[in-house]
């Protein structure tokens, strides 16, 4: 009995090692046939990516630009209005014809070239519009589209720009972008405060027109008022603004005191240009109000004169910290000259 345990315990490893190399078999031949097939299978090719030149963009004609304004493909129209739009601004002939375009009586054709000039002009493109000459086309299709029954602008609760004419509101989007990138002395030169701004309906009076005008700047955030504070930083804007009654002009005694102090602190700045800015200094800055004792003491006329006669001074500062009044000695007005 023992060979035929012995023959049985053999049959079953023979069966066990025969199961596990017929597994490992067929797992194998399944592996090589995946391997296989994913080598014969053909895939279609990546399309590589292709870039426009500036070569290929001058050599596409106008017909060709048309054709391709028209196709379904949505990435294709963009394109070609693009090249189009670049075409357009760097084309000294077409932004004149535009600009001449913005300035004529008919409403509907400076709309028109209003709304194409907005088209082919981006923020890269705007020094081309930094000019003498479209500031004074933008200022004239203002001007043309002025609203003589316009109400008087004194409302804090209420925006009227988003009620302003189409026309109106391209220009002034324009004249914003320029002003907030560059700056506002040629659109003054166009004489923007006198032809348009001072037409506004600011009030009857000048006094109503100052009030209502601050009024504004202080209510609104437009663009309008974006334009307006811009100019009232410079100088000529506002000059500008009060011939035309829109600004108060400063009173007498202040502006001479602000011609005193900047002489005197001129006469300083030749001893210390490099500590001593005159621009940055305002009425309440330190220095000045020490500049100013110099000039008014406190005290009978007399005195006054005294001091005037006799003021003399000197300056110890070694240029390492601004001028105060440890710096300074004065000699005393009442000892002898």
């Amino acid at each position: 009995m023992e060979w035929l345990s012995s023959l049985m315990t053999t049959d079953k490893a023979i069966k066990g090692a025969l199961i596990i190399h017929g597994v490992a078999l067929v797992g194998t031949v399944l592996l090589a046939l995946d391997q296989w097939r994913s080598e014969c299978e053909t895939k279609p090719p990546q399309p590589k990516p292709q870039y426009i030149t500036q070569d290929t963009e001058d050599a596409l004609k106008l017909t060709t630009l048309d054709t391709l304004l028209g196709h379904y493909n949505h990435a294709i129209r963009e394109t070609a209005v693009k090249i189009v739009c670049d075409r357009a601004v760097n084309d000294k002939d077409t932004l004149e014809q535009l600009l001449w375009g913005i300035t004529r009586p008919n409403y509907d054709e400076r709309l028109k070239n209003l709304r194409a000039l907005a088209v082919v002009t981006d923020p890269h493109s705007l020094d081309k519009l930094h000019t003498w000459k479209a500031y004074a086309a933008l200022v004239r299709c203002l001007e043309l589209s002025l609203d003589p029954d316009q109400e008087v602008l004194n409302n804090d609760d209420w925006d009227e720009y988003p009620l302003r004419d189409m026309t109106d509101k391209l220009c002034l989007m324009f004249i914003s972008q320029l002003v907030g990138t560059f700056d506002c002395e040629k659109l003054i030169k166009a004489k923007f405060v006198e032809k348009w701004l001072s037409k506004q309906n600011w009030g009857t009076t000048e006094e109503e027109r100052h009030q209502n005008l601050a009024a504004y700047l202080r209510s609104k955030t437009n663009r309008l008022a974006e334009i307006i504070s811009c100019i009232r930083q410079s100088p000529a804007g506002r000059e500008a603004l009060q011939k035309c009654g829109l600004f108060p002009y400063p009173d007498t005694e202040e502006s001479e005191a602000d011609d005193d102090d900047t002489h005197l602190v001129e006469r300083l700045s030749v001893l210390f240009p490099e500590t001593l800015d005159v621009n940055s200094l305002d009425a309440n800055h330190p220095t000045r109000v020490l500049l100013r004792s110099f000039q008014t003491t406190p005290g009978s006329e007399e005195q006054r004169d005294r001091n005037q006669r006799h003021r003399e001074a000197m300056v110890l500062n070694d240029g390492s910290h601004p001028i105060t009044s440890d710096d300074i000695i004065q000699r005393d007005p009442t000892s002898p000259p």
